[in-house]
């Protein structure tokens, strides 16, 4: 009963997670799910006792299954089987099943509309959090403040999304990269293996 309790007191705080994740707003969400406004309020505060009728309509918005979407206990398959989705005209692959803490994406982005951005000015945004980038394959371009990057397969970044930042394809081919971002500002912490030096 106790370990119940505990998932369903997790399902407010897991859903404002992941409709700040997917960058949707109340009033979107709303429209999208049927529900009202403050009912899905209620539903972030905890105010509101989740059921299957509200979360159902969640899950097929945000385009997870229920049980991630609620954070039911592991079954022991360590797998992910992600629902990816689009924003932006980017498409995002969830790597991670925690909905709350760093969150890791694959993005995809298409080829911008009359070729490759490289020059201009590109749309900056703030907000709290830290971000790590890997380019897989393709051009991208990291506007980071007054800094203006181009990084290709194999280089990675990493900055506090406090300072503005923007991106932008710079190849004439979809870009793929790997994002990981904690939304409290948390910073990746990678461990490598010591090899012993062969001479």
């Amino acid at each position: 009963m106790a370990e119940l309790h505990e998932v369903l007191a997790g399902v407010g705080p897991r859903l404002r997670s992941l409709r700040h994740a997917r960058a949707f707003t109340l009033a979107q969400l709303a429209e999208t799910t049927g529900i009202s406004l403050s009912t899905l309020s209620r539903l972030e505060s905890g105010r509101r006792k989740p059921t299957l009728e509200l979360l159902l309509p969640l899950a097929k918005a945000y385009g997870v299954p229920l049980d991630e979407l609620v954070g039911a206990p592991a079954t022991g398959d360590p797998r992910i089987h992600p629902r990816p989705f689009t924003r932006h005209g980017q498409t995002f692959v969830p790597l991670t099943h925690y909905l709350g803490g760093l969150h890791a994406y694959k993005q995809i982005m298409p080829v911008q509309p009359g070729g490759p951005d490289v020059d201009g000015r590109l749309e900056q945004r703030t907000h709290e959090g830290y971000e790590w980038l890997y380019v897989l394959s393709g051009r991208l371009r990291l506007a980071l403040g007054d800094r203006d990057v181009i990084l290709t397969a194999g280089e990675a970044a990493e900055f506090d999304t406090r300072t503005p930042h923007g991106f932008a394809n710079a190849g004439d081919r979809p870009v793929e990269f790997l994002a990981l971002f904690g939304p409290q500002g948390e910073r990746v912490h990678l461990r490598a293996r010591s090899v012993p030096d062969p001479s």
